[in-house]
């Protein structure tokens, strides 16, 4: 059998990996709230910003955040995890909490 490491899995590469992910469809979900509801001006990221007009406000959104997890997973797969794990926090930090303050502080 073998390790886990051994099989090519790395639980702290898996973990780091599930946060970013769920990192990318909070911000999504809550972008997607924030902009509904108070408009699109509200968005800080002007590439987001001009994706959503151009494609609309969902597609926009939803085209950003699968690049983003394809991008984390193609980091991942390239088993560097402690990226993977810092753009987990940065986006957690940058985008998930000040939309939580923003709708709901």
């Amino acid at each position: 059998m073998g390790s886990a490491r051994a099989r090519g899995r790395c639980l702290f590469g898996d973990l780091a990996l599930v946060i970013f992910l769920l990192a990318q469809v909070s911000d999504g979900v809550l972008t997607f709230v924030g902009v509904t509801t108070l408009g699109p001006t509200v968005e800080g990221n002007p590439v987001i910003t001009w994706l959503m007009s151009a494609a609309g406000t969902g597609a926009g959104l939803m085209i950003a955040k699968l690049a983003a997890g394809c991008f984390g997973i193609v980091l991942h797969l390239s088993e560097v995890h402690k990226a993977v794990a810092a753009l987990a926090c940065f986006y957690l930090v940058v985008a998930v909490v000040p939309w939580l303050g923003l709708l709901f502080g």
